[in-house]
C-alpha cells in the first residue's frame, strides 16, 4: 500500500475530507504510484466521531464536550461512536471497490495481523471490532464511494479513558449486548498490553512499525 502524508494536528474533519478526496482520485493516484491501495495514519485533537446512522444526542454527552472543547463530528461511514485524542492512532485505508463482505474484513484482518506481529493475541470480532484478550482495542467502519472503498478505524494506544467514558453515552441496551456495564470496562489501551507482552513501545515506535507493516503488507 502507498502511504499518504498530510499535515499533522489538523481538525479531525480535515482527515475525513482527505479520505474522500483520495477516493475520488483513487485511479489516478494508484496508477501513478503503481499501487492498488492508499493509506493514511493520523491523530487528531480530542474529538467524538459518530456514525452515519447515529443521532448525536443519543450517543454523545454534548454538554460535556462543549465544556471541554471536544469537537463532535459525524462521518459518512456506518458503525458506532468513538472518541479520539492524541493517544489514539487512526488508520484510513482506501482500496479498489469490491463487495463489502470481502473488503471490510480483509482490511480489518490487516490491522489485526499487525497487532499479532507485535505479540498480541488480536482477533477480529463481529463486524467492526478488534479485540485483544477480550477487550476492544480497535473500532472500524466502512464507506463505499463510486471510485473506491474506505475502511478506517481506531487503534487505542494511550487514550484518556476517563474522558472517553464521559464523552460517549451509549444506551444500557447497547452495553448489555456486549455483556459489559460501562464503556470503560469494554476497552483497553495497547501500550500497557504491549508492555505486559514484553514488547514495550512508545507512540513513536508504534507508529513506525504500523506504517512499515502497512507499506509492506501489499494492497489486496
Amino acid at each position: 500500500m502507498y502511504r499518504i502524508d498530510i499535515s499533522p494536528g489538523l481538525p479531525l474533519q480535515a482527515y475525513l475530507d482527505a479520505e474522500q478526496a483520495l477516493a475520488a482520485h483513487f485511479a489516478e493516484m494508484t496508477n501513478k504510484q503503481q499501487q492498488a491501495g492508499l493509506f493514511m495514519v493520523w491523530q487528531s485533537p480530542p474529538t467524538v466521531i459518530y456514525g452515519r446512522n447515529q443521532v448525536a444526542e443519543q450517543e454523545v454527552n454534548l454538554d460535556f464536550c462543549r465544556k471541554r472543547g471536544i469537537a463532535v463530528v459525524q462521518r459518512k461511514s456506518g458503525g458506532g461512536c468513538v472518541y479520539s485524542d492524541p493517544g489514539n492512532v487512526m488508520v484510513s485505508m482506501i482500496v479498489r471497490p469490491g463487495p463489502v463482505e470481502e473488503v471490510f474484513p480483509r482490511q480489518m484482518e490487516r490491522i489485526a495481523g499487525f497487532l499479532r506481529s507485535l505479540g498480541l493475541a488480536a482477533e477480529v470480532s463481529g463486524r467492526n471490532d478488534i479485540l485483544v484478550d477480550g477487550r476492544k482495542v480497535s473500532g472500524n467502519a466502512y464507506c463505499k464511494t463510486p471510485t473506491a472503498d474506505i475502511v478506517h478505524g481506531t487503534l487505542l494506544f494511550d487514550v484518556d479513558f476517563d474522558i472517553l467514558e464521559r464523552a460517549i453515552t451509549p444506551s444500557a441496551e447497547k452495553l448489555g449486548r456486549h455483556g459489559v456495564a460501562s464503556v470503560r470496562s469494554r476497552v483497553d489501551n495497547l501500550r500497557p498490553l504491549l508492555a505486559a507482552a514484553g514488547r514495550p513501545l512508545d507512540l513513536h515506535g508504534f507508529l513506525e512499525r504500523l506504517t512499515f507493516w502497512l507499506e509492506d503488507s501489499g494492497a489486496k
